[in-house]
């Protein structure tokens, strides 16, 4: 198996790596230069220290060769990639790929829980390593701790998620039956390494969730507190088209129930209101980090696919994103340490004219309607739309927050002969940051 350059980070021109060039990298959010990434597992903040953890192929592109990849800052902002932390094992239960999961402390003891695929996607169990404190080096366990559950139906399950209720430790895994019908999995664990099944915790195909959360599978699954309110956040998968384009909320009611717990959703939406935003993790706050915290994974779902190989690079993670629950809604912002990115002041007055942004990595804060426009040659196109609140750019990666709407993660390719341009009405006030590591 490959890797990339584990513990020295990439030299850098400016802001740009040496190995790619291509100006729709996005080179301020820490991802590996080379390679493809998906979802955002193991987010844990461990004396001092967090450690982000995603799924990554280090030889190419596209999705396959699973590992888990890993980077850890001390500011959330400004990230160092570490070595690889898991493998797919021939002749163990991730032969054929190291899925996502969580990384929780036992004892004390930083330990892994994720989706093992042996053969395929139906053939999965929830698969164990453990580390040191630094999360350097993992000894993965061959065989996992759970397998699939014994209930009638199920055709898919993976994604597994831990959550502490009035003391007593649980699990979540997203599943799927056959018929079509989404559902969320519930374990008890009577140790961190002996788990019960204890049946579905929530089923979709009506009411509440069916309105929100319609989908063949729930992935990724998310059970959390923030705000005194319970949150499921669910990302939806259909076997037919695969879009991954939706990721939602149900803020709901859990309780026990004979032997296990019950959520009774009562509403729900958006997570991220963008087309290319998907299966976040969240970290529910702890005293060495009080914020409720989320990453979020970004594809490559608008490119052509010969565009991506010939970049040789695929997916990124958002910024870190703080939650809170206010006036009834699930609120997303991002972490107040991207503020410290701001390298300059690129315009800071009121619109009227277009401001034109050479520049890769930049942030956009508006008092009114402003619009971020992509202009190549004669072409101009509006990529994101903001009515007052904050814009971030970084190559082909844009964010954005509005005061009073869901974020939006959106997806645009610059080349060496297009620009971004800054359109806001004469009474608009607007600046424009320069942001840098």
């Amino acid at each position: 198996m490959t890797s990339f350059c584990h513990k020295i980070p990439p030299h850098h021109q400016g802001d740009i790596p040496v190995s790619n060039i291509d100006p729709a990298f996005p080179a301020l959010h820490g991802r590996p230069d080379q390679g493809w990434i998906n979802d955002p597992n193991g987010c844990i903040k461990v004396d001092g220290v967090h450690h982000l953890f995603f799924q990554f192929n280090p030889d190419a592109p596209i999705h396959g060769n699973v590992h888990w990849g890993h980077a850890t800052s001390t500011d959330l902002v400004r990230w160092n990639q570490q070595p690889i932390a898991l493998y797919p094992r021939e002749g163990a239960a991730d032969a054929a790929g190291a899925w996502s999961g969580v990384v929780a402390l036992d004892g004390g003891v930083p330990t892994a829980f994720y989706t093992g695929i042996a053969e395929s996607e139906h053939d999965s169990q929830v698969m164990t390593a453990t580390s040191d404190r630094t999360l350097q080096k993992w000894k993965q366990e061959s065989q996992g701790i759970l397998g699939m559950p014994d209930e009638p139906g199920i055709g898919d399950v993976r994604d597994p998620f831990l959550f502490t209720f009035n003391g007593s430790q649980y699990a979540i895994q997203g599943a799927g039956y056959e018929d079509g019908t989404p559902a969320i999995l519930l374990y008890r664990c009577h140790s961190m390494t002996k788990w019960e099944y204890l049946g579905p915790l929530v089923t979709g195909g009506a009411g509440i969730a069916q309105d929100w959360a319609p989908a063949e599978i729930w992935e990724c699954p998310q059970l959390f507190e923030v705000d005194e309110q319970w949150i499921l956040m669910l990302s939806l998968w259909n076997r037919d088209d695969h879009a991954l384009d939706r990721v939602i909320y149900l803020s709901g009611e859990l309780s026990e129930a004979g032997a296990g717990l019950k959520f009774l959703p009562t509403a729900g939406g958006f997570v991220d209101s963008g087309a290319a935003f998907y299966a976040p993790q969240v970290v529910a706050g702890t005293t060495a980090e009080p914020r409720t915290l989320m990453w979020g994974w970004s594809w490559e779902k608008s490119r052509p696919e010969a565009d991506v190989h010939a970049a040789g690079w695929a997916g990124v993670l958002t910024y870190a994103r703080q939650l809170s629950f206010r006036n009834g809604v699930l609120i997303s912002e991002p972490v107040a340490e991207v503020a410290s990115l701001r390298a300059g002041v690129l315009f800071d007055g009121e619109g009227g004219a277009d401001v034109p942004v050479d520049e890769r990595a930049f942030e956009v804060v508006t008092a009114g309607t402003a619009e971020l426009v992509i202009v190549d040659g004669e072409t101009q196109t509006v990529v994101a739309s903001v009515d007052a609140g904050q814009i971030l750019v970084d190559g082909s990666l844009i964010e954005i927050f509005g005061t009073d709407a869901a974020p939006a993660t959106e997806r645009v390719y610059p080349t060496a002969t297009s620009r971004f341009e800054i359109h806001a009405a004469e009474s608009t006030r607007v600046a424009v940051h320069r942001l840098s590591l």
